[in-house]
């Protein structure tokens, strides 16, 4: 299934690039995200057909696959793989031997200090004290049996203190805590055979004693030409992320997104619907198209409760009753499952917009919107009355091969493709033919990494 996603992102990035005509090049819209977002939806659509685009769709979805490939070879990202691994296999405790982390919290806590090296004949890290830097040797390949590689890292704290649950005594009734504080600055360097392989950095601003940040930002720069950014800001009005993943200096992937949410206090009660807010994001693969997401989420979420508030699910019948409709009940769950799933689309595409965009001829290529669709269904036989004095109620109803048989029906929420034509083509049935040789290569990139 993650296969098929990925896939799919892939395609449907290219689908953008498939339809740019040879015009010169419309620069995108600038100003803020909102503004962005607002002039994108604007656009026209593309003038190519879906049949059009799909001609060409196989051949430049390899532009992606080409630049990704590169990837493979990496030896950086094959050392951080088999560091995780080894992580997996004995875990380390950077907290006093109470709490196991991977690399994303190593490389997130401070005031933890200590050298682990990998003892490839035993399968464990061996820590030596340190007071000075947190540090992993071990072997940068999982074939490698020497130790060549070695994560240094070095933090500086904030004043920010976190209370981490990490065990349970279920016979004292006790919970074992640790404490760290957040850093507001993490330097890490990765080296493979005492040469410079990556580098690491992360930085955080802080208010008063709230956990989540103000600002923060993480950069991870490989020296196979690879580099990934994220950064994010968080205010009253606004919060704001970004991201980007580049090669050479050229942008594979870049994501930027806003939201009116309050997070801190979402943090304190994720449900409250008054500080979820709106959302938007655009996504820019390559040079050539970008991806619009803008979203009401509170509205959204209003819209569900108040669509389950207006559908009341059937009760079951009176199994003691000689007068209960089974048949009325389950004609009433199919009632109810369709208008759920009718609703359920109409609140979504009232609420989300999803749209893809060509940036080279500044047009749109197509919508993506949801329909209500049947899906699987399964035959029931109804129960019959039987009479029988022997029952208070004169009788019993039973499942004996003569009862009338009824299809119970359930539905999907099935994602669409709208084009300039008002044409609408389900995104399965649309990618279901003609990407047999695409996906084979994409299936052998992703193996690539099974390391």
């Amino acid at each position: 299934m993650i296969k098929k996603t990925l896939l799919f992102s892939v395609i449907i990035s290219q689908l953008i690039v498939s339809c740019s005509s040879n015009d010169e090049p419309t620069n995108a819209p600038e100003g803020s995200l909102t503004e962005q977002i607002a002039n994108i939806i604007k656009q026209p659509y593309s003038k190519l057909t879906p049949a059009e685009q799909k001609v060409k769709l196989e051949a430049e979805a390899n532009v992606m696959l080409v630049q990704m490939d590169k990837s493979k070879t990496s030896g950086a990202i094959e050392a951080i793989q088999n560091l995780e691994k080894l992580l997996n296999i004995d875990g380390v405790d950077v907290f006093g031997g109470k709490n196991g982390n991977e690399i994303a919290e190593i490389l997130n806590v401070s005031d933890v200090y200590g050298i682990y090296t990998w003892n490839n004949s035993t399968k464990i890290w061996v820590k030596t004290v340190s007071s000075t830097e947190l540090k992993f040797i071990f072997p940068a390949t999982a074939t490698g049996k020497a130790n060549n590689a070695i994560l240094s890292s070095k933090s500086t704290s904030s004043t920010i203190k976190v209370k981490l649950e990490d065990s349970y005594n279920w016979q004292t009734g006790t919970t074992i805590n640790d404490q760290f504080y957040l850093p507001t600055s993490v330097d890490a360097t990765l080296t493979i055979d005492a040469k410079p392989a990556a580098t690491f950095a992360t930085t955080a601003k802080y208010t008063g004693t709230v956990e989540t940040p103000d600002e923060s930002s993480f950069k991870m720069v490989l020296n196979d030409g690879y580099t990934y950014e994220i950064s994010g800001s968080k205010k009253a009005t606004a919060n704001t992320a970004k991201s980007s993943f580049t090669y050479n200096g050229k942008n594979l992937v870049s994501f930027t997104a806003g939201s009116t949410a309050d997070i801190d206090a979402l943090i304190e009660d994720e449900d409250l619907i008054k500080y979820q807010g709106k959302a938007n994001g655009l996504v820019q693969i390559m040079d050539n198209f970008i991806i619009v997401a803008d979203m009401d989420i509170a509205t959204q979420t209003k819209d569900e409760e108040a669509l389950e508030k207006s559908l009341a699910y059937p009760d079951y019948p009176d199994y003691n009753s000689p007068k209960a409709d089974y048949k009325a009940y389950y004609t009433a769950q199919n009632t109810y499952n369709k208008k759920h799933s009718d609703g359920s689309v109409a609140n979504t595409n009232k609420n989300t917009k999803l749209i893809l965009v060509s940036k080279k001829d500044g047009t749109k290529i197509a919508e993506v919107v949801y329909r209500s669709e049947k899906a699987d269904s399964y035959n029931t036989e109804l129960p019959v009355w039987v009479k029988d004095a022997y029952y208070t109620n004169g009788g019993y109803w039973t499942n004996n091969g003569k009862g009338e048989m009824f299809t119970f029906q359930y539905y999907d929420e099935v994602l669409y493709l709208k084009f300039n034509d008002n044409t609408e083509v389900a995104m399965s049935s649309y990618f279901s033919t003609g990407f047999d040789k695409l996906e084979t290569k994409f299936e052998d990139f992703l193996k690539a990494f099974e390391r």
